[in-house]
Order: structure tokens, then C-alpha cells, then sequence
């Protein structure tokens, strides 16, 4: 009997052993592909949307990320077509209306910006953001009371974001009121000391302030000042007076009666941007 027991002890320890097969590893989730978006490591975030759709994400998974991905990488035209497609499915999605109405912008096109825009800030949960894009679009439209409110609004949901009292101030200064924009530029100058976009803005507001320029003549119409403002600033560009041209632009800007755009081509051409 014992004998039996040990050999069926020695052909149990010869046998050979069960492997247990380890788990498979998760999916790549493409909602770290959000969270490496959101932190701006946008190369790490291309590869897991490819990892995620090589392990057999869909494309329509895979929509919002690449979104949100072409819009933090600047690709305005392709970061706008697939919110407009990801739009389809959920129309009144406040994120979606605002990133694609900030590339509509960005693209200069303001009449696709618009529903956009409009959808955005008809949320509840609108984001300083989606006003500031707000008053971009009426700064485009010359609808300069719809811009001092939504500037407004997100600067009250948003007091410390420099991106604000720069667009407050570069809104002054298409209207003209180059005294008017000096205040808020140094503002956004005191949010964000580094930024050199900010800095040349408000070197341009108090710029404007230059004298010497072309005084109205006695019954001239304002549009005919402007034109003669404008023609003085560029004389002053091509001599290299930046200050004087930058005063002339901005002040034939406030002189005529309509929007003036030479002018205000001529003065973001000076060194100015929003």
C-alpha cells in the first residue's frame, strides 16, 4: 500500500503544471487621449487615438478626440468639419458649438461662426470662453454694444484670464478709442506679464496717442478725414514712424461715420493682433 501511495505521489510531482494564462491587458481608452489633450501633450495623444483604433476603436469613437486634437493643434478647417459632423448627433452639445465656432473664427469666417457661437452662449453652462468668441464675432460685425457685453460676461466668469481685457482693448481700438483701449490692455498686461501679443497691443494703444496728424477741415465729412488719416499713417509706415502710422490708422478709425476696414487692416498690418 505505501508503495503505491509514494508512486502515485511521484507521477502527480512529474506531471506538469497548469499555467494560468494572465489576464489581457485593458484597451487603450481613448479618454486618456482626452487627458493627454487637455494637458497639451498633444503627440502623446495622437498615439492613443492610433493605439485605441488599432485595438479596435471605431471611427465614430474615436471623433471627439481627434476633434478636440486637430482644434488644440491649430487645424481649424479639419478640427470645424468634425464638430460639425460630431453636431449631427448632439446638436445643442455647448463644448461642441463652442470649439467649432472658435475655428470658424479663427478662420476668419464669421458666417459659419455665428449659429455656432449663438448655440454656445445659449447654454447655461457657457464658458467664458464661448462669450469671448461672442464678442469677437460682434468686433466682426462692428456690433460694438453685443461686444462690450459678452466681453463683459466672460470677464465675469473669468476675472483672472488675460485673453479677455487684450480682446476689450483691441475692441476699443477698432472702434477708435485708442484712449479707451489702454486700460484693459494694461490689465491683461498685468495677467500675463510675458506675453509679447499683449505687450504689442498695448504699445499700439498708447502709440495712438501720437500728435501732429491731419486736423478736420472746416465742413469735410468724416469719411474723407479717415481716408486722409489713413493715407498720412501710411506715409508714416513707409518712412518707419510705427508710432505716428499706428496714431493714424487708429484715429481714422474713430473719424469716419462707417467701418472704415483699410484702416483697420492697416493697423493690425502695424503690429497688432487680437
Amino acid at each position: 500500500m505505501i508503495a503505491a501511495v509514494l508512486i502515485a505521489a511521484a507521477v502527480a510531482a512529474a506531471a506538469p503544471k497548469t499555467i494560468t494564462t494572465p489576464p489581457p491587458a485593458s484597451p487603450v481608452s481613448l479618454a486618456d487621449a482626452e487627458h493627454a489633450i487637455e494637458a497639451g501633450r498633444l503627440v502623446q495623444a495622437r498615439e492613443i487615438i492610433r493605439r485605441a483604433l488599432a485595438a479596435g476603436a471605431t471611427e465614430a469613437q474615436a471623433a471627439r478626440p481627434l476633434a478636440d486634437l486637430a482644434f488644440a493643434e491649430g487645424n481649424n478647417a479639419e478640427a470645424l468639419a468634425r464638430y460639425q459632423w460630431l453636431l449631427v448627433v448632439a446638436p445643442n452639445d455647448s463644448k461642441l458649438c463652442e470649439r467649432a465656432g472658435i475655428a470658424a473664427l479663427r478662420l476668419g469666417d464669421g458666417a459659419r461662426a455665428e449659429p455656432l457661437i449663438q448655440c454656445a452662449t445659449r447654454q447655461p453652462n457657457a464658458s467664458w470662453r464661448a462669450w469671448n468668441a461672442r464678442g469677437v464675432l460682434a468686433d466682426m460685425q462692428s456690433d460694438w454694444a453685443e461686444a462690450d457685453r459678452a466681453f463683459e460676461h466672460a470677464a465675469e466668469l473669468a476675472p483672472n484670464e488675460a485673453e479677455v481685457p487684450n480682446n476689450q482693448g483691441w475692441s476699443q481700438l477698432l472702434r477708435g478709442n485708442w484712449q479707451a483701449a489702454a486700460p484693459p490692455l494694461e490689465r491683461a498686461a498685468a495677467l500675463d506679464p510675458r506675453s509679447e501679443r499683449i505687450a504689442n497691443n498695448l504699445e499700439l494703444a498708447r502709440a495712438a496717442l501720437a500728435d501732429g496728424l491731419p486736423e478736420r477741415r472746416p465742413g469735410e465729412s468724416g469719411r474723407a478725414w479717415a481716408e486722409r488719416l489713413n493715407d498720412a499713417g501710411v506715409a508714416a509706415q513707409l518712412r518707419g514712424d510705427k508710432a505716428r502710422a499706428v496714431a493714424a490708422f487708429t484715429q481714422a478709425l474713430e473719424a469716419s461715420e462707417t467701418w472704415y476696414p483699410r484702416a483697420a487692416n492697416n493697423l493690425q498690418a502695424a503690429g497688432g493682433s487680437r
